[in-house]
């Protein structure tokens, strides 16, 4: 016996089963429950609201805080034959009045919103004429004045519990740490609420993270291995992004600059490209991304740090949201830490917030310097445990080997000592190993007993013991002195030799040709579709028609099909419409609207 919401998913969405905690999650809120539902990025969390809203009566009201999440998702939704729409800015006014008269007269399963439009006088007053399913709060994160999202808008949405108790409410986030779900639970007046914690693992995206040495040239080998596919290259800075992006379009990938300083019909266009397009890469500030639902981006790499574990995974999360392998991608250098201090140090919070921003910028450099699996030391920091070797980070695959660094160690905290904690790791490492430079002269550093003690190293290893050594917590940037190092109180046991320290050895830097030959058969191992010829076949004329339908509609292709459908398809050949309904993904919409022309496709290709 198969339940209604069962019957549902495999009408509508064309899936025969649910995934997860997915099935309790529809029956809880269906019956009129409310919940916080925490579930990874392309864990399906869409659905744990779509089908309650099309087994309740009434129109469930999505609060999303993107207009591009929310056009996706209608446009997705309406390839389905569900009756969905939005509210925002990109409505003239007859539309808007349409959407609104649509909801009056209840001719909407969804309406998609966002918070400042939904707290308005007049949307509530339209609420309160209209027959209401649900209430969704999407990236429910928002709410947390201590994310990397916040939006005050969201702290306002305790109003629906108050004004509709009787409407229930279901929260939902990809990224919230333990003090950030108490504060949804909080804010949003949830206490009552039942709570669905999923897995935050994302086991189909490999992590990689290395020191920086030369990035530019780093990320240009990586990306070797990914060519004409869809990525995102994240930098700090605006100025950083411009040069970034030009360098790999003279480097032949299709590559778009995207942040606040370009103008927004520009932004506009870059992101309609990256949607519609194949194998766009956007180069961003964190300014792009969020309620982006591009299922298949392949990778996400990172040129500088980001801000902190939760906005590492919520942005590394935008890989892979297929299901099929993607990468992630980190070089970060101690530069990185010093700007991101500076920059917390300089901005306008309070002194619990920069203590907290600090403490999150620790979490991620220990992350980055950590010689354990790096899926279980990112997972550790959302309070779930994992056994580690999970056989897809670089840690794993390449375990990286430790050495007995307490005498180096001491050398370099007595360096710092000795020049009177004023330089930075560059001027350091020129003392050490006895650089005879004008710096030294002019400040008589060739003259201290720690002059040239350090030759038996080079510059790279000396710079890896120095951003181990801020990881470790025995020296931090004095952001007064432009990030300066300075010995903190832990670095005492270690000078007066009452402890001893291992920490990971840089391994040898391989020939760029060999990195790039190697990264390019890593790559294609995992990235490849692994069909037969005479599917693959199938699958290049299926992707071709594909995108031929969504440029007439203009939609991005996945709203068509998934990849995962396409091939799918490829590999059964499906003679009838009976057999390629039965086809993961292809719902009874979809069907009648493309089915026929698949089979066309097939049989031209056979």
């Amino acid at each position: 016996m198969t339940s209604p919401a069962l019957d549902q998913l495999r009408r509508t969405f064309g899936y025969a089963e649910f995934r997860g905690e997915q099935a309790a999650i529809v029956e809880h809120v269906s019956a009129g429950g409310d919940a916080l539902v925490l579930m990874p990025t392309g864990g399906g969390k869409s659905l744990c609201y779509q089908l309650p809203a099309l087994l309740r009566p009434g129109t469930a009201i999505v609060v999303s805080p993107l207009i591009a999440l929310m056009q996706d998702q209608v446009e997705a939704l309406r390839q389905l034959g569900v009756r969905a729409a939005f509210l925002n800015s990109s409505l003239d006014a007859a539309g808007a009045a349409q959407v609104e008269a649509d909801l009056a007269a209840g001719a909407l399963d969804l309406l998609y919103v966002a918070p400042e439009r939904l707290l308005t006088p007049r949307f509530l007053d339209l609420l309160e004429r209209s027959r209401l399913a649900l209430f969704a709060i999407d990236e429910a994160h928002c709410v947390s004045q201590w994310g990397h999202d916040f939006r005050p808008e969201y702290r306002q949405l305790t109003l629906l519990h108050e004004r509709w108790p009787g409407v229930p409410r279901i929260a939902l986030t990809a990224t919230a740490d333990a003090p950030t779900r108490r504060e949804i639970v909080e804010r949003l007046a949830l206490e009552g609420a039942r709570q669905f914690i999923s897995s935050f693992d994302r086991p189909n995206i490999r992590y990689t993270v290395m020191p920086k040495d030369n990035s530019r040239r780093q990320l240009l080998d990586f990306l070797d291995g990914h060519r004409g596919e869809a990525g995102i290259v994240y930098c700090l800075s605006r100025r950083k992004v411009d040069a970034t992006a030009a360098l790999l379009a003279e480097r032949g990938l299709l590559a778009l600059p995207y942040h606040a300083g370009l103008g927004a019909s520009v932004r506009a266009e870059h992101q309609r490209r990256f949607l519609h397009e194949d194998g766009v890469v956007m180069v961003a500030t964190i300014a792009f991304g969020m309620g982006i639902d591009k299922p298949d981006v392949r990778f996400v790499a990172h040129l500088d740090l980001p801000k902190s574990l939760e906005g590492y995974y919520q942005e590394t999360g935008r890989a892979g949201r297929d299901g099929e392998p993607a990468d992630a991608w980190l070089a970060y250098g101690l530069g990185d830490a010093v700007q991101l201090r500076r920059m917390i140090a300089e901005g306008e919070a309070g002194e619990e917030r920069k203590r907290l921003e600090h403490a999150k910028l620790d979490a991620l450099i220990g992350y980055c310097e950590s010689t354990a699996c790096r899926r279980q030391t990112l997972l550790g920091y959302f309070g779930e445990a994992h056994p580690g070797a999970c056989g897809a980070c670089d840690n794993c695959l390449h375990p990286p080997q430790t050495w007995d660094a307490t005498e180096a160690a001491r050398k370099a905290l007595s360096c710092v000592y000795r020049s009177g904690q004023r330089f930075g790791a560059a001027h350091l490492i020129d003392v050490l190993r006895g650089a005879d430079t004008a710096k030294a002269r002019q400040f008589g550093h060739h003259a201290l007993s720690t002059f040239g003690i350090g030759a038996e190293f080079d510059a790279t290893r000396w710079r890896s013991l120095f951003r181990q050594l801020v990881a470790a917590g025995l020296l931090e940037a004095d952001l007064d002195r432009y990030g300066a190092l300075r010995l903190t109180a832990a670095a005492t046991p270690l000078l007066r030799g009452e402890q001893t320290l291992h920490l990971r050895a840089e391994p040898p830097k391989p020939a760029r040709r060999r990195k790039r030959d190697a990264d390019k058969a890593r790559t294609t191992s995992t990235t490849t579709t692994n069909l037969p010829a005479d599917a693959e076949a199938r699958f290049t004329a299926l992707r071709q028609w594909r995108s031929e339908t969504a440029k007439a509609q203009n939609v991005p292709a996945y709203v068509i099909f998934h990849d995962a459908t396409l091939r799918s398809i490829a590999l059964e050949c499906p003679s009838d419409l009976d057999a390629l309904a039965r086809i993961a993904g292809i719902g009874a919409g979809k069907l009648e609207r493309y089915g026929e022309a698949v089979l066309a496709v097939l049989r031209d290709g056979s």
